[in-house]
Protein backbone atom coordinates (compact mmCIF):
# COMPACT_ATOMS: atom_id res chain seq x y z
CA UNK A 1 0.00 0.00 0.00
CA UNK A 2 3.10 2.54 0.82
CA UNK A 3 4.90 1.70 -2.38
CA UNK A 4 1.87 2.33 -4.54
CA UNK A 5 0.85 5.43 -3.08
CA UNK A 6 5.11 6.75 -3.73
CA UNK A 7 4.00 5.75 -6.69
CA UNK A 8 1.30 7.83 -7.37
CA UNK A 9 2.77 10.35 -5.28
CA UNK A 10 5.47 10.23 -8.09
CA UNK A 11 3.49 10.41 -11.02
CA UNK A 12 1.27 13.58 -10.06
CA UNK A 13 4.92 15.48 -9.52
CA UNK A 14 6.48 14.35 -12.96
CA UNK A 15 3.18 15.55 -14.39
CA UNK A 16 3.54 19.09 -12.45
CA UNK A 17 7.01 19.14 -13.66
CA UNK A 18 5.56 17.86 -16.75
CA UNK A 19 3.71 20.80 -17.32
CA UNK A 20 5.72 23.95 -15.73
CA UNK A 21 8.12 22.79 -18.38
CA UNK A 22 5.47 24.03 -21.53
CA UNK A 23 3.58 26.70 -20.26
CA UNK A 24 0.01 26.75 -21.62
CA UNK A 25 -0.72 30.65 -20.55
CA UNK A 26 1.67 33.63 -21.75
CA UNK A 27 1.71 37.11 -21.98
CA UNK A 28 3.06 39.24 -24.83
CA UNK A 29 6.25 39.45 -23.33
CA UNK A 30 6.36 35.97 -22.68
CA UNK A 31 5.82 34.40 -25.65
CA UNK A 32 8.75 36.51 -27.51
CA UNK A 33 10.65 34.85 -24.53
CA UNK A 34 9.66 31.66 -25.12
CA UNK A 35 9.98 31.73 -28.97
CA UNK A 36 13.41 33.50 -29.03
CA UNK A 37 14.51 29.80 -27.11
CA UNK A 38 11.78 27.13 -28.90
CA UNK A 39 11.36 28.82 -32.43
CA UNK A 40 13.06 26.89 -35.26
CA UNK A 41 14.14 29.22 -36.80
CA UNK A 42 16.16 30.57 -33.47
CA UNK A 43 17.23 27.36 -32.80
CA UNK A 44 19.18 26.98 -36.05
CA UNK A 45 20.26 30.39 -35.65
CA UNK A 46 21.94 29.22 -32.63
CA UNK A 47 23.35 26.12 -34.30
CA UNK A 48 24.77 28.78 -37.02
CA UNK A 49 26.97 30.38 -34.06
CA UNK A 50 28.24 27.49 -33.26
CA UNK A 51 28.88 26.37 -36.41
CA UNK A 52 30.63 29.59 -37.19
CA UNK A 53 33.54 28.96 -33.63
CA UNK A 54 34.12 25.66 -35.32
CA UNK A 55 34.85 27.34 -38.47
CA UNK A 56 36.75 30.09 -36.94
CA UNK A 57 38.97 27.03 -35.44
CA UNK A 58 39.45 24.80 -38.74
CA UNK A 59 40.88 27.98 -40.30
CA UNK A 60 43.52 28.96 -37.70
CA UNK A 61 44.31 24.70 -37.35
CA UNK A 62 45.39 25.06 -40.93
CA UNK A 63 48.82 27.15 -39.88
CA UNK A 64 49.29 24.40 -36.99
CA UNK A 65 51.49 21.22 -37.16
CA UNK A 66 49.72 18.50 -38.78
CA UNK A 67 50.67 14.90 -37.98
CA UNK A 68 49.17 11.93 -40.81
CA UNK A 69 50.60 8.70 -40.95
CA UNK A 70 50.21 5.74 -44.10
CA UNK A 71 50.41 1.73 -43.68
CA UNK A 72 50.97 0.19 -47.08
CA UNK A 73 51.28 -3.03 -48.29
CA UNK A 74 52.76 -4.69 -51.40
CA UNK A 75 52.27 -7.79 -52.96
CA UNK A 76 54.52 -8.28 -56.78
CA UNK A 77 52.22 -11.21 -57.74
CA UNK A 78 54.65 -11.33 -60.51
CA UNK A 79 57.70 -9.63 -60.30
CA UNK A 80 59.93 -7.50 -62.83
CA UNK A 81 62.60 -9.17 -64.69
CA UNK A 82 66.11 -7.09 -65.28
CA UNK A 83 68.96 -8.15 -67.76
CA UNK A 84 71.98 -8.18 -66.51
CA UNK A 85 75.54 -9.00 -68.74
CA UNK A 86 76.14 -12.41 -68.51
CA UNK A 87 80.12 -12.70 -68.20
CA UNK A 88 79.09 -10.97 -64.36
CA UNK A 89 78.46 -14.33 -64.17
CA UNK A 90 80.58 -16.20 -66.39
CA UNK A 91 78.76 -16.15 -69.19
CA UNK A 92 79.76 -15.71 -72.68
CA UNK A 93 80.21 -11.54 -73.54
CA UNK A 94 77.53 -10.25 -75.25
CA UNK A 95 74.25 -11.98 -73.54
CA UNK A 96 72.71 -11.40 -70.95
CA UNK A 97 71.27 -13.36 -67.77
CA UNK A 98 67.48 -12.60 -66.36
CA UNK A 99 67.22 -11.65 -62.63
CA UNK A 100 65.02 -10.89 -60.27
CA UNK A 101 66.15 -8.43 -57.20
CA UNK A 102 63.83 -8.16 -54.16
CA UNK A 103 61.56 -10.02 -52.19
CA UNK A 104 57.33 -9.87 -53.47
CA UNK A 105 56.10 -8.79 -50.53
CA UNK A 106 56.75 -5.04 -48.91
CA UNK A 107 55.16 -3.30 -46.42
CA UNK A 108 56.27 0.43 -45.59
CA UNK A 109 54.88 2.64 -42.44
CA UNK A 110 55.83 6.27 -41.93
CA UNK A 111 54.50 8.98 -40.24
CA UNK A 112 54.76 12.71 -41.58
CA UNK A 113 54.41 15.98 -39.58
CA UNK A 114 53.94 19.56 -41.61
CA UNK A 115 54.69 22.71 -40.35
CA UNK A 116 53.19 25.88 -42.41
CA UNK A 117 55.38 28.94 -42.04
CA UNK A 118 54.19 31.90 -44.03
CA UNK A 119 51.17 31.58 -46.58
CA UNK A 120 49.67 34.97 -47.15
CA UNK A 121 46.46 33.09 -47.48
CA UNK A 122 46.22 31.71 -44.19
CA UNK A 123 47.01 34.93 -43.05
CA UNK A 124 43.87 36.26 -44.49
CA UNK A 125 41.95 33.48 -43.61
CA UNK A 126 42.92 33.71 -39.96
CA UNK A 127 41.77 37.58 -39.98
CA UNK A 128 38.65 36.95 -41.80
CA UNK A 129 37.12 34.96 -39.11
CA UNK A 130 36.61 37.76 -36.71
CA UNK A 131 34.41 38.95 -39.24
CA UNK A 132 32.74 36.07 -40.08
CA UNK A 133 31.98 35.34 -36.46
CA UNK A 134 30.92 39.10 -36.42
CA UNK A 135 28.32 38.43 -39.06
CA UNK A 136 27.12 34.91 -37.07
CA UNK A 137 26.25 36.75 -33.87
CA UNK A 138 24.72 39.73 -36.43
CA UNK A 139 22.48 37.35 -38.12
CA UNK A 140 21.30 35.58 -34.89
CA UNK A 141 20.08 38.88 -33.89
CA UNK A 142 18.46 39.81 -37.18
CA UNK A 143 16.49 35.87 -36.90
CA UNK A 144 15.35 36.78 -33.12
CA UNK A 145 13.90 40.04 -34.47
CA UNK A 146 12.32 38.46 -37.57
CA UNK A 147 10.83 36.11 -34.38
CA UNK A 148 9.83 38.62 -32.00
CA UNK A 149 7.76 40.46 -34.98
CA UNK A 150 6.20 37.37 -36.21
CA UNK A 151 5.41 36.26 -32.52
CA UNK A 152 3.85 39.84 -32.34
CA UNK A 153 1.46 39.80 -35.11
CA UNK A 154 0.45 36.19 -34.19
CA UNK A 155 -0.53 36.79 -30.88
CA UNK A 156 -1.96 40.24 -31.78
CA UNK A 157 -3.77 38.32 -34.70
CA UNK A 158 -5.25 35.33 -32.25
CA UNK A 159 -6.73 38.48 -29.57
CA UNK A 160 -8.12 40.05 -32.79
CA UNK A 161 -9.71 36.74 -33.78
CA UNK A 162 -10.93 36.28 -30.44
CA UNK A 163 -12.59 40.15 -30.39
CA UNK A 164 -14.25 39.08 -33.85
CA UNK A 165 -15.68 36.73 -32.29
CA UNK A 166 -17.10 37.88 -29.77
CA UNK A 167 -18.42 40.73 -31.52
CA UNK A 168 -20.57 38.85 -33.90
CA UNK A 169 -21.65 36.40 -31.61
CA UNK A 170 -23.08 39.66 -29.35
CA UNK A 171 -24.38 41.12 -32.56
CA UNK A 172 -25.70 38.27 -34.12
CA UNK A 173 -27.70 37.80 -31.01
CA UNK A 174 -29.14 41.00 -30.97
CA UNK A 175 -30.54 40.42 -34.84
CA UNK A 176 -31.43 37.24 -33.65
CA UNK A 177 -33.96 39.23 -31.31
CA UNK A 178 -34.68 41.62 -33.26
CA UNK A 179 -35.97 39.30 -36.22
CA UNK A 180 -37.91 37.29 -33.24
CA UNK A 181 -39.93 40.43 -32.37
CA UNK A 182 -39.89 41.92 -36.45
CA UNK A 183 -41.62 38.28 -37.12
CA UNK A 184 -43.98 38.44 -34.67
CA UNK A 185 -45.11 42.03 -35.51
CA UNK A 186 -45.57 41.04 -39.15
CA UNK A 187 -47.39 37.95 -37.73
CA UNK A 188 -49.81 39.65 -35.79
CA UNK A 189 -50.19 42.27 -39.12
CA UNK A 190 -48.54 46.00 -37.98
CA UNK A 191 -45.55 45.27 -40.44
CA UNK A 192 -44.36 44.57 -43.74
CA UNK A 193 -42.91 41.53 -44.84
CA UNK A 194 -39.56 43.39 -46.13
CA UNK A 195 -38.74 44.11 -42.69
CA UNK A 196 -38.36 40.49 -42.20
CA UNK A 197 -36.56 39.61 -45.36
CA UNK A 198 -33.76 42.93 -44.47
CA UNK A 199 -33.18 41.46 -40.95
CA UNK A 200 -33.02 37.71 -42.26
CA UNK A 201 -30.21 39.22 -45.06
CA UNK A 202 -28.29 41.03 -42.31
CA UNK A 203 -28.13 38.26 -39.71
CA UNK A 204 -27.66 35.77 -42.78
CA UNK A 205 -24.19 37.47 -43.77
CA UNK A 206 -23.23 38.18 -39.61
CA UNK A 207 -23.72 34.13 -39.07
CA UNK A 208 -21.61 33.64 -42.08
CA UNK A 209 -19.14 35.97 -40.92
CA UNK A 210 -19.00 34.13 -36.97
CA UNK A 211 -18.12 30.56 -39.05
CA UNK A 212 -15.23 32.05 -40.78
CA UNK A 213 -14.06 33.88 -37.65
CA UNK A 214 -14.63 31.24 -35.40
CA UNK A 215 -12.25 29.10 -38.35
CA UNK A 216 -9.80 32.13 -38.16
CA UNK A 217 -9.36 31.97 -34.44
CA UNK A 218 -8.07 28.08 -34.49
CA UNK A 219 -5.88 29.09 -37.29
CA UNK A 220 -4.63 32.10 -35.89
CA UNK A 221 -3.67 29.90 -32.66
CA UNK A 222 -1.70 27.48 -34.39
CA UNK A 223 0.22 30.16 -35.88
CA UNK A 224 1.17 31.85 -33.07
CA UNK A 225 1.74 27.90 -31.56
CA UNK A 226 4.18 27.86 -34.55
CA UNK A 227 6.00 30.61 -34.00
CA UNK A 228 7.10 30.00 -30.55
CA UNK A 229 8.00 26.34 -31.47
CA UNK A 230 5.05 24.66 -29.79
CA UNK A 231 2.80 21.77 -31.21
CA UNK A 232 0.08 23.04 -33.29
CA UNK A 233 -2.52 21.54 -31.14
CA UNK A 234 -1.38 22.95 -27.76
CA UNK A 235 -3.74 24.46 -25.94
CA UNK A 236 -1.98 27.75 -25.97
CA UNK A 237 -3.64 30.80 -23.81
CA UNK A 238 -3.52 34.53 -23.93
CA UNK A 239 -3.00 36.34 -21.03
CA UNK A 240 -3.63 40.09 -22.49
CA UNK A 241 -7.08 41.41 -24.23
CA UNK A 242 -6.18 43.38 -26.94
CA UNK A 243 -7.53 46.78 -25.81
CA UNK A 244 -5.21 46.57 -23.04
CA UNK A 245 -2.54 45.42 -24.72
CA UNK A 246 -2.79 48.05 -27.83
CA UNK A 247 -2.99 51.07 -24.86
CA UNK A 248 0.37 49.62 -23.46
CA UNK A 249 2.14 50.43 -26.94
CA UNK A 250 0.91 53.82 -27.17
CA UNK A 251 3.85 55.58 -26.15
CA UNK A 252 4.81 58.89 -28.32
CA UNK A 253 8.30 58.81 -26.51
CA UNK A 254 9.67 56.68 -29.27
CA UNK A 255 9.03 59.35 -31.66
CA UNK A 256 11.91 61.01 -30.04
CA UNK A 257 14.52 57.81 -29.50
CA UNK A 258 18.15 58.60 -30.29
CA UNK A 259 18.63 56.52 -32.93
CA UNK A 260 22.01 55.60 -34.55
CA UNK A 261 22.16 53.43 -37.78
CA UNK A 262 25.07 51.69 -36.82
CA UNK A 263 22.48 49.72 -34.07
CA UNK A 264 20.64 48.44 -37.08
CA UNK A 265 21.09 45.38 -37.55
CA UNK A 266 20.34 45.63 -41.48
CA UNK A 267 23.30 47.98 -41.43
CA UNK A 268 25.53 45.67 -39.02
CA UNK A 269 24.85 42.75 -41.84
CA UNK A 270 25.85 45.14 -44.70
CA UNK A 271 28.98 46.58 -42.83
CA UNK A 272 29.96 42.82 -42.58
CA UNK A 273 29.32 42.11 -46.36
CA UNK A 274 31.81 45.45 -46.75
CA UNK A 275 34.42 43.38 -44.61
CA UNK A 276 33.91 40.11 -46.36
CA UNK A 277 34.61 41.53 -49.29
CA UNK A 278 37.58 43.58 -48.31
CA UNK A 279 39.28 40.30 -46.84
CA UNK A 280 38.42 38.49 -49.72
CA UNK A 281 40.48 41.57 -51.99
CA UNK A 282 43.42 40.93 -49.50
CA UNK A 283 42.93 37.18 -50.19
CA UNK A 284 43.33 37.47 -54.02
CA UNK A 285 46.83 39.84 -53.57
CA UNK A 286 48.37 37.65 -50.84
CA UNK A 287 47.85 34.68 -53.73
CA UNK A 288 51.05 36.75 -55.50
CA UNK A 289 52.74 35.64 -52.16
CA UNK A 290 55.07 32.93 -51.79
CA UNK A 291 54.63 30.10 -49.53
CA UNK A 292 56.79 28.17 -47.47
CA UNK A 293 56.41 24.55 -45.50
CA UNK A 294 58.83 22.51 -43.68
CA UNK A 295 58.11 18.42 -43.44
CA UNK A 296 59.77 15.73 -41.68
CA UNK A 297 59.21 12.19 -41.64
CA UNK A 298 60.17 9.31 -40.52
CA UNK A 299 59.59 5.72 -41.80
CA UNK A 300 60.20 2.06 -41.60
CA UNK A 301 59.96 -0.57 -44.55
CA UNK A 302 60.04 -4.39 -44.79
CA UNK A 303 60.61 -7.33 -47.42
CA UNK A 304 59.39 -10.53 -47.25
CA UNK A 305 58.55 -13.58 -49.05
CA UNK A 306 55.70 -14.01 -47.18
CA UNK A 307 53.31 -12.31 -45.23
CA UNK A 308 54.74 -12.23 -42.06
CA UNK A 309 56.43 -8.96 -41.47
CA UNK A 310 55.02 -9.03 -37.40
CA UNK A 311 56.53 -12.28 -36.81
CA UNK A 312 59.43 -10.79 -35.62
CA UNK A 313 61.89 -12.64 -38.83
CA UNK A 314 61.72 -10.11 -41.61
CA UNK A 315 64.48 -7.00 -40.60
CA UNK A 316 62.81 -3.44 -40.71
CA UNK A 317 64.81 -0.57 -42.12
CA UNK A 318 64.10 3.00 -41.02
CA UNK A 319 64.01 6.17 -43.05
CA UNK A 320 64.02 9.71 -42.05
CA UNK A 321 63.81 13.33 -44.31
CA UNK A 322 63.57 16.72 -43.14
CA UNK A 323 63.11 19.60 -46.01
CA UNK A 324 61.13 22.54 -46.50
CA UNK A 325 58.98 23.81 -49.38
CA UNK A 326 59.36 26.88 -51.61
CA UNK A 327 56.52 28.04 -53.92
CA UNK A 328 56.89 30.99 -55.81
CA UNK A 329 54.35 32.74 -58.10
CA UNK A 330 55.89 33.84 -60.98
CA UNK A 331 53.81 34.17 -64.29
CA UNK A 332 50.19 33.06 -64.29
CA UNK A 333 49.23 34.50 -67.25
CA UNK A 334 47.46 37.87 -65.21
CA UNK A 335 44.93 35.55 -63.59
CA UNK A 336 46.09 36.78 -60.64
CA UNK A 337 45.96 40.52 -61.57
CA UNK A 338 42.16 39.34 -62.63
CA UNK A 339 41.01 38.01 -59.99
CA UNK A 340 42.38 40.83 -57.99
CA UNK A 341 40.47 43.42 -60.16
CA UNK A 342 36.84 40.97 -59.55
CA UNK A 343 37.33 41.36 -55.90
CA UNK A 344 38.20 45.07 -55.75
CA UNK A 345 34.63 45.24 -58.12
CA UNK A 346 32.92 43.20 -55.21
CA UNK A 347 34.78 45.74 -52.65
CA UNK A 348 33.30 48.96 -54.37
CA UNK A 349 29.84 47.17 -54.64
CA UNK A 350 29.91 46.26 -51.41
CA UNK A 351 30.34 49.85 -50.36
CA UNK A 352 27.98 51.34 -52.43
CA UNK A 353 25.67 49.16 -51.16
CA UNK A 354 26.04 49.87 -47.31
CA UNK A 355 25.31 53.47 -48.63
CA UNK A 356 21.91 52.05 -50.27
CA UNK A 357 21.27 50.38 -47.26
CA UNK A 358 22.19 53.18 -44.62
CA UNK A 359 19.73 55.76 -46.55
CA UNK A 360 16.96 52.98 -47.03
CA UNK A 361 17.17 52.43 -43.71
CA UNK A 362 16.52 56.35 -42.20
CA UNK A 363 14.21 56.56 -44.73
CA UNK A 364 12.00 52.99 -43.22
CA UNK A 365 12.98 54.88 -39.76
CA UNK A 366 10.46 58.16 -41.01
CA UNK A 367 7.98 55.57 -42.69
CA UNK A 368 7.94 53.79 -39.35
CA UNK A 369 7.51 56.89 -36.97
CA UNK A 370 4.44 58.02 -39.30
CA UNK A 371 2.75 54.82 -39.94
CA UNK A 372 3.09 54.53 -35.58
CA UNK A 373 1.75 57.96 -34.89
CA UNK A 374 -0.81 57.25 -37.85
CA UNK A 375 -2.23 53.89 -36.11
CA UNK A 376 -2.43 55.57 -32.63
CA UNK A 377 -4.57 58.81 -34.68
CA UNK A 378 -6.89 55.76 -36.42
CA UNK A 379 -6.76 54.10 -32.71
CA UNK A 380 -8.25 57.27 -31.16
CA UNK A 381 -10.21 58.09 -33.88
CA UNK A 382 -12.22 54.60 -34.83
CA UNK A 383 -12.84 54.70 -31.00
CA UNK A 384 -14.68 57.50 -31.12
CA UNK A 385 -15.98 56.39 -34.11
CA UNK A 386 -17.37 53.51 -32.58
CA UNK A 387 -19.42 54.95 -29.73
CA UNK A 388 -20.87 57.06 -32.70
CA UNK A 389 -21.95 54.29 -34.45
CA UNK A 390 -23.43 52.25 -31.20
CA UNK A 391 -25.45 55.60 -30.26
CA UNK A 392 -26.87 55.39 -33.62
CA UNK A 393 -27.49 52.05 -33.93
CA UNK A 394 -29.45 52.16 -30.66
CA UNK A 395 -31.47 55.29 -31.82
CA UNK A 396 -32.54 53.09 -34.97
CA UNK A 397 -33.37 50.52 -33.22
CA UNK A 398 -35.47 52.34 -30.77
CA UNK A 399 -36.97 54.33 -34.03
CA UNK A 400 -37.51 50.85 -35.83
CA UNK A 401 -39.65 49.71 -32.74
CA UNK A 402 -41.72 52.52 -32.62
CA UNK A 403 -42.35 52.17 -36.49
CA UNK A 404 -40.55 55.57 -37.48
CA UNK A 405 -37.43 54.45 -38.59
CA UNK A 406 -37.66 51.98 -41.76
CA UNK A 407 -36.04 48.27 -41.61
CA UNK A 408 -33.35 49.72 -44.60
CA UNK A 409 -32.17 52.39 -41.83
CA UNK A 410 -31.71 49.95 -39.50
CA UNK A 411 -29.98 47.86 -41.65
CA UNK A 412 -27.23 50.59 -42.84
CA UNK A 413 -26.75 51.60 -38.93
CA UNK A 414 -26.15 48.23 -38.66
CA UNK A 415 -23.59 47.46 -40.88
CA UNK A 416 -22.00 50.98 -40.59
CA UNK A 417 -21.65 49.18 -36.60
CA UNK A 418 -20.30 46.19 -37.94
CA UNK A 419 -17.93 48.18 -39.89
CA UNK A 420 -16.89 50.28 -37.29
CA UNK A 421 -16.17 47.61 -34.71
CA UNK A 422 -13.34 46.34 -37.45
CA UNK A 423 -12.01 48.96 -37.84
CA UNK A 424 -11.38 49.86 -34.22
CA UNK A 425 -10.08 46.19 -33.85
CA UNK A 426 -7.61 46.57 -36.99
CA UNK A 427 -6.29 49.72 -35.35
CA UNK A 428 -5.80 47.86 -32.24
CA UNK A 429 -3.34 45.42 -34.55
CA UNK A 430 -2.14 48.27 -36.08
CA UNK A 431 -0.45 49.87 -32.97
CA UNK A 432 1.22 47.25 -31.55
CA UNK A 433 2.46 46.21 -35.11
CA UNK A 434 3.95 49.47 -35.98
CA UNK A 435 5.66 49.98 -32.96
CA UNK A 436 6.94 46.48 -32.96
CA UNK A 437 8.61 47.33 -36.35
CA UNK A 438 9.74 50.98 -35.34
CA UNK A 439 11.45 49.23 -32.49
CA UNK A 440 13.39 46.93 -35.05
CA UNK A 441 14.85 49.94 -37.11
CA UNK A 442 15.57 51.59 -33.90
CA UNK A 443 17.12 48.22 -32.30
CA UNK A 444 15.57 49.24 -29.08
Amino acid sequence: MRNNLILLLSLLWLGSVSSQETPTRFTLGEAIAYALENNYSSINAVRDTIDARKQKWETIAEGLPQISGSISYQNQLKQPVSLIPAEFFGGEPGTFQPIVFGQPQQANATATLRQQIFDGSYIVGVQATKAFLSYSRNNLEKTEQQVRQSVVEAYGNVLLANETVSILEKNLATLEKNLFETRKIYENGLGDEESVEQLQITLSSVDSQLKNAVRLKEITLQMLNLMMGLPLQHPTELAENLDDLARQQIDPTLLESDFSVENNVDYKLAFNLNEQRFFELKLAKSRALPTLNAFVNYGSTSFSDDFDFFSGEPEWFDSSVLGVDLEIPIFSSFKRSASTQRAKIALEKAQTQLTETEERIRLELEQAKSNYLLSIEQYETTKQNLDLAERIEQKNQTKYLEGIASSFELRQAQLQLYTSQQEYLQSMVDVINNKTYLETIINN
